[in-house]
């Protein structure tokens, strides 16, 4: 969007009635600046109204717009009223393509949480050029899935060359701790992205391939090996570690918005860059073979869940323990949730790091309301410290350092230390 564009709304929630909608609504009403120009978007306005209404004075004359993914007309209204479109709206693959088309054809930034790599893989095949000429950022990836992954490698760069320590090789991203609970909408996006690979060839590639969601894939180093579902001994992590790690479930999706990341950068991280995600198996006193079994029973509990929704035979029963469209954790799980990351590094000097990322709230929900809500106001009120770039971005390459600097502000513990 150039600057001269004048716009009704700086930002605009669509899907604002959904479960992480209505948090989002709420994060906007109770940390937008004073005089930020938001707007709720869905299908139904007496629903909208009654959100509106939870919000209090601030949201009073928030204006309410329809738009129906099914209504081409209603979402490039959307789409032309605002800065920033933020949309809650999944399974994206299912729902998502054609907002981001309005955007990218409106130059309109653009934000979303999917966790659906042949949804951003479709997007950027289809929309990129479009939107790097209408000068839209369209970045997926703003919540839980993967801010703290993709910020944490980012920043991780940005001290190694700013000491002068080289390029970045081994990094791990460790979950130390996690509480909380998932939603109907993930479990959704999660049936969506199995479904497909199943019955289709080339999503089963997409979905396999490390590399598959790099803008150019011929370019990518092949470094051997880099499995999602590797258990990791503590000390090819970094010599500070402890206890054995297993495979973090959401390591798939995020490590490639890393690995794009890197690549939307020209490669910047180091032509030896790897990159992989786990979470601790256990305390650290757990003797090497129990904490191997618990590392091997996690990576085995992701591998059987997929399984399960993947035959006929059990799918019913796996459906029935996951939790329905439109549901969620309670409030008193998303206030008690939790999570602390830390990402370590080793550098072509030789240099080690730690980055430790932490915050308060259930990470899918109340934590991932906060990164979302922020990376809107990022792209819509910061726009003097975003990177000069436009198209299918990623948190890092499209926000980097503004929105780093909007999370710490909002409570985010974000820390790195020099190991060695």
């Amino acid at each position: 969007m150039t600057p001269d564009t004048i716009r009704e709304l700086d930002v605009a929630l669509y899907g604002a009635t959904g479960f992480v909608g209505e948090l989002t609504a709420k994060h906007l009403a109770e940390h937008a600046p004073s005089g930020t120009r938001i707007g709720l978007a869905g299908r139904n306005r007496a629903k909208l109204e009654t959100v509106r209404a939870k919000l209090g004075a601030k949201a009073a004359d928030w204006p309410i717009l329809i738009a129906d993914a099914d209504s081409p007309a209603s979402l490039d209204a959307l789409a032309q009223s605002t800065q920033v479109v933020i949309t809650t709206v999944g399974p994206y693959t299912k729902y998502g393509l054609p907002l981001v088309g309005a955007c990218a054809n409106a130059g309109t930034d653009y934000v979303d949480l999917t966790g659906e790599v042949l949804f951003v893989r479709d997007s950027a095949d289809k929309y990129h050029d479009q939107a790097e000429s209408s000068g839209a950022r369209i970045v997926h990836a703003c919540g839980f899935d993967s801010i703290p992954s993709d910020l944490s490698v980012y920043l991780l760069h940005r001290q190694a060359q700013q000491d002068a320590a080289g390029d970045l090789e081994n990094t791990t991203l460790v979950v130390r701790a996690i509480v909380g609970g998932i939603s109907g909408g993930t479990a959704a996006s999660a049936v969506e992205i199995i479904d497909a690979a199943r019955s289709d060839a080339h999503a089963r590639r997409v979905v396999l391939d490390p590399y598959s969601l790099s803008p150019d894939r011929a370019k990518e180093p092949e470094l051997g090996s880099q499995s999602d579902l590797a258990i990791a001994r503590p000390k090819t992590v970094d010599p500070a570690a402890r206890g054995w790690k297993a495979p973090f479930f959401m390591g798939s999706f995020n490590s490639r918005i890393v690995r794009r990341s890197n690549a939307i950068l020209d490669w910047a991280y180091g032509p030896k860059f790897r990159y992989r995600e786990t979470m601790n198996a256990g305390p650290k006193l757990l003797s090497a073979p129990i904490a191997v079994a618990v590392a091997a029973g996690l990576g085995f509990g992701t591998l059987a869940l997929a399984a399960g929704l993947s035959f006929r035979p059990t799918r019913w029963l796996v459906e029935r323990l996951l939790p329905k469209p439109g549901t969620g954790p309670s409030e008193w799980l998303r206030n008690r949730g939790f999570y602390t990351i830390d990402t370590y590094a080793r550098t072509s000097s030789g240099a080690r790091y730690v980055l430790t990322w932490s915050q308060k709230g259930d990470p899918g929900y109340a934590a991932t309301a906060v990164m979302l809500g922020e990376s809107a106001l990022a792209l819509a009120l910061d726009r003097h410290k975003l990177p000069r770039k436009a198209g299918v971005l990623t948190p890092a390459t499209a926000m980097g350092d503004a929105l780093a600097d909007r999370l710490r502000a909002a409570g985010l513990r974000i820390d790195i230390r020099k190991l060695g």
